[in-house]
């Protein structure tokens, strides 16, 4: 076999495998305990509302958001944020969200940098209980919302205005809940 041919067939193999993990850029990795710090809980509890929600990373390296909605005193949300993130994607990206839920669907939030009170792009992410799945989002499909409610005639997010992320359930569904998360990337 020609020498040439094989060194450029594995030129091209390794060049393709460089360009697909590019695909793939990590955001977050909760198997890196540093990722996980700066992370918060928020509940409903800041409107008078009676949800509790916990964040832990555990030892097998995922991020456990966990604890029990509560719909009493007008509440019905909680949720886990980042600190502030430097986002670097295009238009037409999205994230890939790799998770293990209990079959509710949960919230996907993205955090501007002009942050205004409870105002947030959303996406719906889908669980199969007790199953790991990876859900991909493209940006474009996240809605803008202000208190939970669509915000008509806004402009989709730049993602140089992205700012943090997220993750809530406010389902309308009383009870304990449980997602663990390992990590999100953009492709």
């Amino acid at each position: 076999m020609n020498m040439s041919l094989v060194s450029t067939t594995l030129l091209v193999l390794c060049s393709a495998q460089v360009v697909d993990a590019a695909e793939h850029v990590s955001l977050v990795d909760f198997r890196n305990k540093e990722q996980a710090s700066g992370w918060n809980a928020v509940n409903d509890g800041v409107m008078g509302g009676r949800s509790v929600g916990k964040l832990k990373t555990t030892d097998d390296g995922v991020m456990k958001f966990y604890g029990t909605l509560s719909l009493e005193n007008n509440g019905g949300f909680t949720s886990i944020r980042s600190g502030r993130m430097n986002i670097e994607m295009q238009p037409d990206d999205g994230f890939r969200v790799r998770l293990k839920g209990d079959g509710r669907t949960y919230i996907f939030n993205l955090y501007p940098r002009t942050r205004r009170m409870a105002f947030s792009y959303r996406a719906s992410l889908p669980t199969v209980a007790g199953e790991w799945t990876e859900v991909v989002v493209p940006l474009k499909d996240f809605t803008p919302t202000s208190f939970g409610r669509r915000v008509q005639n806004k402009t989709p997010l730049s993602p140089d205005q992205i700012s943090g992320i997220g993750f809530m359930l406010s389902d309308k569904k009383p009870g304990a809940f449980e997602l663990e998360i390992e990590w999100v990337k953009i492709e």
